[in-house]
């Protein structure tokens, strides 16, 4: 038996956190067999986090022999994440993707991204809303953290 990467504590105050989700989420992992050791403990912290609330689904794809899954929700890299909504069978991809285990302070961003999408509102202003209701091509962002 592996030991738990979370501690008593920590699924605590998760737990507590989840108090305010609102809608069931979909949790999407992509790993793969060439990437095993940030892969597994990804797997593993998910499967500890999904496991605190039956609101949270944990989906695990191969990103090579789940190609196509891989293709639909845009992961190129392993680990992969997507947090997605889930209403029934249905999933709802809202774009919000991680690239490599959220450990350190991505973790608390995991966590708030998962509550995000449970609420299914972006906190956006109307302004912002306007501004990107009006963008003529698509705007790929990305944001790049090296755990220190």
């Amino acid at each position: 038996m592996t030991d738990a990467l979370l501690n008593e504590q920590i699924i605590g105050q998760i737990r507590e956190a989840f108090l305010n989700l609102k809608e069931p989420v979909a949790i999407i992992f992509f790993g793969s067999r060439e990437n095993f050791d940030y892969c597994d403990d990804t797997r593993r912290l998910l499967e500890e986090v999904s496991g605190i609330d039956d609101r949270l689904t944990l989906k695990l794809y191969d990103i090579d022999t789940d190609s196509e899954a891989a293709k639909r929700y845009r992961v190129d890299k392993t680990p992969g994440i997507v947090i997605a909504a889930m209403n029934g069978d249905q999933i709802s991809d809202y774009g919000i993707q991680y690239s490599g285990i959220p450990s350190g302070h991505e973790f608390s961003t995991l966590i708030q991204a998962i509550l995000l999408v449970s609420s299914r509102e972006s906190g956006l202003t109307p302004q912002t809303r306007e501004f990107l209701k009006n963008l003529q091509s698509p705007l790929h962002l990305q944001v790049f953290v090296t755990p220190t």
